[in-house]
């Protein structure tokens, strides 16, 4: 492990209690992730084990045009007050009712975005992004309040959706090569004044060619204000004859693929642990960061993972690594890989691709399991094989350990986040199938079928469960994208 220790341990198991504490309010769920530790749990929701099989359809929205090759809709709708706020492919948001689904106002862009992009609700201000520029709403009537471009010749593409924390916005970019280099900002959430910047990719940069970091979900802060990011991969991944196995970016190219921990105020580096410190399999190391105390002692830890499918758990105070856990197939996914073409597993679009949860000491984790065929001298397309021919599984894994409590597999992959609602965890399948499990034993208490493929995570609000579905049918029939409104019924 390389980390740096640049800072104090952070504080007392009472952390925990002020970092998620919108999520413990069953009636809104303002951030992407829910809370501010993207625990993604909504513990107070009225939707229970009991109460599960009766949730029914209350509204729809739906959503036309084109769309991206990632179809119509890959942001997690928020619930702040009466309203529900949601961000479409063309980086156009829209308030509806959240009684009836309504259009109270909409702000459109057209800025296609493949996501997952998203928007944040605090104090009165929707923040969201288009491709290139951060923006703020007000959440009452959709006035523009501010813009900041962000992406620039380094610098080519903002899908993050934003959350916010003492005032301060966080958003990202990320770097394609040749030559993009992601970056982390903190905004004024009122003004939309630059804080300060991160950049992920430590300085001198390896080769021309090489690309890479960034950040693609959402941050996470702690109690201190203290922000944890998931970074990308550096690029291009695989190889050239004259260049294999990534020797455009020789040695470890910091911060990629790694755990970065900066402070709130200043955007200085807290500590860092980078998982792979020379991927040439693109396996980002992106999904949210989860901020949890866990066991009777309440131990701060986090938890990240990524397309390696690999689960880590941290000790926040030590920064220590307490365990790692394996999910889904691997094959042949460490080390330099040879000039012929081998299976890989997982491949470039598989492992934990969507944000885990956390709730009861158990951290929930969709995985994609889908193999590709690479080498060290190809750059593989990340569309070789079609998603559909992936296959998901649900794993619970002990928060104080990492051993599987239980898994279940499905026969379609998870493009979607593990979602909370008191003992019930929800998983949105890539055939447009969402499924409620118990939490403690793993059986399927409830499902449903919606009109298009979902590639983007649920949120709950008090005894209602929005789920997005935009991305294609896997049966190649015509999709109907739509945000639906599940809710308790009599």
């Amino acid at each position: 492990m390389r980390r740096a220790a640049f800072g104090q341990g952070l504080a007392l198991a009472t952390a925990l209690a002020a970092v998620s504490a919108p999520a413990v309010l069953a009636a809104d769920w303002p951030l992407p992730n829910g809370d501010l530790a993207s625990t993604r749990a909504a513990t107070g929701s009225r939707i229970t084990p009991g109460s599960v099989g009766r949730l029914a359809v209350r509204w729809r929205y739906r959503i036309r045009g084109e769309g991206t090759d990632f179809g119509r809709l890959t942001a997690t709708p928020v619930v702040v007050g009466d309203r529900v706020y949601l961000q479409t492919w063309k980086s156009d948001v829209v308030a509806l009712d959240r009684r009836t689904g309504r259009v109270r106002w909409s702000r459109d862009t057209t800025a296609p975005n493949d996501g997952p992009n998203g928007v944040a609700v605090v104090g009165g201000r929707v923040l969201a992004a288009t491709d290139t520029t951060a923006f703020a709403l007000d959440a009452r009537t959709g006035k523009d309040l501010w813009t900041r471009r962000l992406a620039s010749k380094t610098e080519q593409f903002v899908d993050i959706a934003p959350i916010v924390d003492r005032g301060r916005a966080y958003f990202a970019t990320v770097g394609f090569p040749p030559g993009g280099r992601g970056a982390v900002y903190a905004l004024d959430a009122r003004t939309g004044r630059r804080i300060w910047k991160f950049e992920t990719v430590a300085k001198p940069w390896p080769h021309v060619d090489a690309g890479g970091g960034g950040a693609w979900n959402p941050m996470s802060v702690d109690a201190q204000g203290r922000v944890y990011v998931g970074i990308a991969n550096p690029g291009p991944w695989g190889g050239t004859p004259r260049y294999p196995n990534g020797a455009w970016f020789a040695g470890s190219t910091l911060y990629t693929d790694a755990l970065v921990v900066l402070g709130g105020a200043t955007g200085k580096v807290v500590w860092y642990d980078q998982v792979l410190d020379h991927d040439v399999r693109d396996y980002d190391f992106h999904v949210s960061p989860i901020l949890a105390s866990v066991g009777p002692d309440r131990r701060p830890m986090v938890f990240g993972a990524g397309k390696a499918g690999r689960v880590i758990a941290w000790d926040r105070e030590t920064h220590d690594r307490v365990w790692e856990q394996l999910v889904g197939r691997h094959l042949n996914d460490v080390g330099p890989l040879p000039r012929q073409k081998t299976l890989v597993c997982p491949g470039l679009f598989g492992g934990v691709l969507s944000p885990m949860a956390f709730a009861s000491d158990t951290v929930f984790v969709p995985v994609l399991d889908l193999c590709m065929r690479e080498s060290g001298i190809t750059s593989t397309s990340v569309l070789q094989r079609p998603a559909s021919q992936g296959r998901g599984i649900l794993y619970a894994l002990d928060a104080a350990t990492g051993a599987v409590r239980w898994s279940h597999r499905v026969r379609s992959p998870y493009f979607g986040c593990a979602t909370v609602a008191h003992d019930v965890v929800f998983a949105p399948a890539f055939d447009g199938t969402i499924r409620g499990f118990s939490t403690t034993t793993g059986k399927v208490l409830w499902q449903a079928r919606l009109a298009a493929g979902i590639n983007s995570c649920p949120a709950i609000a008090d005894d209602m469960l929005l789920v997005g579905a935009g991305a294609p049918r896997s049966d190649g029939r015509p999709a109907t994208t739509e945000l639906v409104a599940y809710g308790i019924g009599g």
